[in-house]
């Protein structure tokens, strides 16, 4: 196997994608990292802390005091914030219904992304996210772009939040999910864009092992 692979996945919100990112990594045997899971946990420390969203000194005083980490458990990925497991906290709506507008910040995305890059320096990775493939590790060997439809996508997401939250309606699953494409493509620090040389994944009517199988094919001529 090469020293150090380094797999970017893009894409929507409720594509899957780490989903497939999970699985490949433990096939592969590389360390998984949920770019999203990172600016979900600055959304929660926000929210918590009531940071203003347009006070540049507020943010930029707020990075400072976040520290987060990854661990891996039952190759399940779990992410501290300031050694507090979130894992499921930042799942819930009201970080859902804040990560956009909170990761379009300037300051918040550099900050992540120098964070990003010191983990793919020196092992090989799969990283899902927004901007892995463009702006993160613009030269990973294998990007992958994921899509699917978008009530497909409602669907996915509906199901696993209505279990811990069963008022919420598939209605207002939908229209977040269509409020994060908007903010996530329009944004001006690095929107949501697929990246030239991207294999693009439309998982609609794939299962997880069909969408496994199609990405290990990619990767292996690299490993």
């Amino acid at each position: 196997m090469s020293n150090h692979v380094i797999v970017a996945i893009d894409g929507y919100s409720s594509c899957g994608k780490s989903t497939l990112a999970k699985a490949l990594a433990k096939k592969l045997h590389f360390i998984y990292v949920d770019s999203g899971a990172m600016y979900r946990a600055v959304a929660l420390y926000f929210l918590r802390k009531k940071i203003d969203l347009h006070n540049h000194e507020q943010i930029a005083e707020a990075l400072k005091n976040i520290h987060l980490n990854f661990h891996s458990r039952d190759y399940e990925t779990h992410i501290t914030l300031n050694d507090e497991e979130v894992s499921d906290e930042i799942r819930q709506m009201p970080v859902s219904e804040t990560v956009s507008s909170v990761s379009a910040i300037r300051e918040v995305r550099k900050e992540m992304v120098k964070q990003q890059q010191r983990m793919g320096r020196t092992k090989s990775i799969v990283m899902d996210g927004r901007d892995i493939g463009t702006a993160v590790f613009p030269d990973a060997p294998v990007k992958i772009f994921m899509t699917a439809d978008p009530l497909v996508r409602a669907e996915r997401r509906f199901k696993e939040l209505k279990h811990k939250h069963p008022e919420i309606t598939l209605e207002e699953v939908f229209e977040n999910l269509a409020h994060r494409d908007y903010q996530d493509t329009t944004r001006t620090e690095s929107p949501l864009v697929r990246a030239k040389d991207a294999i693009v994944l439309d998982n609609t009517n794939l299962t997880p092992d069909q969408q496994l199988e199609f990405a290990l094919k990619k990767v292996e001529p690299f490993v």
